[in-house]
């Protein structure tokens, strides 16, 4: 028997299949049954372990009516979506599609791309980049082409250098191209504040900013809890929290991927989680902020003809970025996002051809 992923592949036809059940309820004068729900779909582009973690947040969190999955492995791909799909019993009423043609995203209100190349032993780190932008060159035209209203979230690593190509390629306004940045970053940061302070993570503010990356800014001046001002009471009542503790904190929370890394080959679970968070609030026009990828041109000393991007607390909805946050910052913060721009506007220059 071939195998198949619904009934009409096995040549039942799915016409009318319902009438047997069902008495139609006509709902306007003609009589004729209507459906006025617009139904939202999400386009995941990269059925690796993160993608298929993405994919598999928001789909227990009921965030779209179709999800896309596109991937370059055709065994895989399908192997992933039927596993979703035999789980269509314990979830909620989603379609999911997947295929190698990019064509699958048609009509996608948001497409995450977690695509991306993996560094090679002994291989420099713009060479992997230059090698992601060649990938983005064949898979940002084509979405922007099929879903030219979409909003682009970029996941893939160097998430913000890809974000500024990806906004380049698609030629989509700024609002609609945004990079998940620092959201997960910050996730890591208020975790190890909250464990410290023995409160739940989701009761502290504290942000880092800058490049998802080494070159990251823990923003100490703006840490609270319950609207409480944080460092001047750490400080006041441990003598141990001097700037060399707080680098050690920011290195943590840069050097805990790499541990997850090391100890399970790859993350998939925390950066599921915060992309699913940042779908939330995109497609159910939320407003919350959100540390992500945007250009930064501008703020904070960055110079106005510099076109990169990096995080920034930023209000999401279903426009995309509706705002930028133009933080308080100390005047050592700024420097040290300034410094983090330049090192990012440096790798973009590098990019010919953009």
């Amino acid at each position: 028997m071939k195998k198949a992923s619904s009934l009409m592949e096995l040549g039942f036809d799915a016409n009318g299949a319902s009438s047997g059940f069902f008495r139609p309820v006509a709902d306007d004068a003609a009589g004729v049954v209507t459906h006025r729900r617009r139904l939202t779909k999400v386009s995941v582009i990269g059925a690796g372990n993160v993608g298929m973690a993405i994919a598999q947040t928001i789909l227990t969190r009921d965030l779209a009516d179709e999800i896309a999955l596109v991937d370059a492995l055709p065994d895989k791909l399908r192997g992933e979506m039927l596993d979703l799909q035999h789980a269509a019993a314990f979830l909620p009423r989603t379609r999911l599609v997947s295929d190698t043609d990019i064509a699958v995203t048609k009509g996608s209100d948001l497409a995450i791309v977690t695509a991306g190349a993996r560094q090679i032993p002994g291989e420099t780190r713009l060479n992997l980049l230059q090698r992601n932008v060649a990938l983005f060159r064949k898979i940002v035209p084509a979405l922007a082409e099929h879903s030219p209203d979409a909003i682009l979230l970029v996941v893939s690593n160097p998430v913000d250098i890809l974000t500024y190509v990806a906004w380049k390629l698609s030629g989509f306004p700024v609002n609609r191209v945004i990079g998940s940045g620092t959201n997960l970053d910050s996730s890591r940061f208020r975790f190890l504040l909250a464990e410290h302070l023995d409160v739940n993570a989701q009761d502290v503010q504290a942000y880092m900013v800058g490049e998802h990356g080494d070159s990251s800014v823990a923003i100490w001046s703006t840490v609270s809890v319950a609207g409480m001002p944080v460092l001047k009471s750490l400080q006041a009542s441990h003598s141990s929290f001097d700037e060399e503790a707080l680098e050690g904190i920011r290195r943590a929370v840069v050097d805990s991927a790499y541990e997850v890394i090391s100890l399970k080959g790859y993350t998939s679970w925390a950066i599921g989680y915060s992309v699913a968070n940042l779908v939330a609030s995109i497609l159910r026009d939320q407003r919350r902020i959100h540390p992500v990828s945007v250009l930064a041109t501008g703020f904070h000393g960055i110079a106005d003809d510099h076109e990169v991007f990096l995080s920034l607390p930023a209000r999401l909805g279903r426009g995309g970025v509706l705002g930028v946050a133009d933080m308080e910052l100390t005047e050592e913060e700024a420097k040290r996002l300034r410094k983090s721009a330049k090192t990012l506007w440096e790798n973009c220059q590098q990019l010919l051809g953009l």
